[in-house]
C-alpha cells in the first residue's frame, strides 16, 4: 500500500495543483496544520462539541491550501523543491529513483509513523507529554522527509529534463 498515492488521489491532486502546491506560502502554511489540529481536539476538554467546527476548519484548509495559493514565480528555494521532489518520490514507479533516497524517505515516514501513537494516545487521553512526543516525531519526520525530497530533487533533475523544467 502506497500511502503516498493513495493521499495523492484523494487530494486530486493535478500537475496544476501540484504547481500551485510549490509555491512555498503553500508548503509553509501546511507546517503548523498538525500542531493546531492537536490543539483543536485537545479543545474539546474546553470548548465541547464546538471543537468539531474548528477541525472541520482545518480539514478544508488542508484540501484547499495546494489551491489557493497561485504559481510561484520561482521555485528556486527550499520549500518549492522539496514540493517537487515529493512528486519526484510519487513517481518513482515510472522513473526510478536510487535506492539511498528510497530507504530514507520510508525510514523518514516510518518515524512519522510511529509519533501518530502517542500523538494519539495523549489527545485521548489529554496528556501533554504524549502529545509533545508525537508531534515532534511525526513534525520532525516529516520536515526531514522534506529535505530529503530536496536532495532527490537534486538528484533526479540532473538526469530528467522534466524533472529540470520545473525549476524557474
Amino acid at each position: 500500500m502506497d500511502v503516498g498515492a493513495i493521499t495523492e488521489k484523494s487530494m486530486a491532486m493535478s500537475p496544476e495543483i501540484w504547481t500551485r502546491h510549490a509555491n512555498p506560502w503553500s508548503g509553509w502554511t501546511r507546517v503548523p496544520i498538525l500542531p493546531a489540529m492537536a490543539l483543536a481536539i485537545w479543545s474539546r476538554a474546553w470548548i465541547g462539541w464546538a471543537s468539531l467546527a474548528i477541525i472541520a476548519v482545518l480539514l478544508v484548509w488542508i484540501w484547499i491550501n495546494p489551491r489557493v495559493f497561485p504559481k510561484p514565480k520561482s521555485t528556486d528555494n527550499w520549500m518549492s523543491r522539496g514540493v517537487i521532489g515529493e512528486r519526484v518520490w510519487l513517481n518513482r514507479k515510472t522513473v526510478s529513483i536510487p535506492g539511498h533516497h528510497a530507504r530514507w524517505a520510508i525510514l523518514l515516514s516510518v518515524v512519522s509513523g510511529i509519533g501518530i501513537a502517542p500523538l494519539a494516545w495523549g489527545l485521548w487521553q489529554l496528556e501533554v507529554w504524549p502529545v509533545l512526543l508525537g508531534l515532534t516525531l511525526i513534525m520532525s519526520g516529516k520536515l526531514w522527509f522534506l529535505d530529503r525530497m530536496v536532495w532527490l530533487y537534486a538528484d533526479m533533475a540532473d538526469e530528467h529534463p522534466d524533472y529540470r523544467a520545473m525549476l524557474y
